[in-house]
């Protein structure tokens, strides 16, 4: 899974309507720059696919309130809000090689967009995914006596095991603090929505300009 589809398709759906501006800014605000690929070219191409596949709508465009070019603005569709918070659970649940460290960030982001007890759920079962894992690891390798009983490969299970073991308690944590009420998740009232609003600067912002910018 990619991380650029989560987070195109959430920053649409937290805007309710976005021009492609709009959504690098706020992808650049919480920093997806420097722990995804949601560089500008990755975005703006992103943005076009989506519309293609019928995830997102474009809607007529309009003048840049600052000036220049018109711009394209977006909305993501009732097909692109299923493809979103599927990707979102499959995320929160996937676990081992079959998941890059972007794609759970992604997923941390946005899981507040899901109801609480889901998302307890959901996590339950990484936990469980994540043990399935460790056991895998453990049938050729024994973390007790070692890495060195394998060679030097023995290292790459033991990176296994310790990311497991990490893995495991940093998902309980969140669980527990989940379960004792933190975060405001869907259907609790107004969540926190961390997008800037129009003009409002952007202390993160790359800089770098790309031929879509309505500026």
């Amino acid at each position: 899974m990619s991380a650029i589809r989560m987070l195109v398709l959430g920053a649409v759906r937290q805007h309710g309507r976005a021009h492609g501006y709009q959504v690098r800014n706020d992808l650049e605000y919480w920093g997806a720059h420097e722990w995804s690929n949601a560089k500008p070219g990755s975005i703006y191409h992103a943005l076009r696919q989506l519309t293609k596949q019928g995830l997102l709508h474009e809607h007529e465009t309009a003048p840049s309130t600052a000036g220049g070019p018109p711009r394209t603005e977006y909305e993501i569709t009732e097909k692109g809000t299923q493809e979103f918070l599927a990707l979102l659970r499959e995320a929160l649940t996937t676990v081992g090689h079959d998941q890059k460290p972007d794609v759970l960030s992604a997923a941390v982001g946005f899981m507040v967009d899901l109801p609480r007890e889901e998302v307890v759920s959901l996590l339950k079962e990484r936990v469980r995914a994540i043990e399935d894992w460790r056991h895998a690891v453990t049938e050729y390798y024994t973390p007790e006596d070692g890495p060195g009983q394998l060679g030097h490969i023995g290292e790459i299970m033991n990176l296994w095991v310790h990311s497991a073991d990490a893995g495991t308690e940093w998902t309980k944590g969140l669980i527990e603090r989940i379960e004792n009420g933190a975060y405001a998740f869907a259907g609790e009232g107004e969540p926190f929505v961390g997008v800037l609003a129009e003009g409002e600067e952007n202390p993160f912002a790359t800089g770098e300009k790309h031929p879509e910018d309505p500026r």
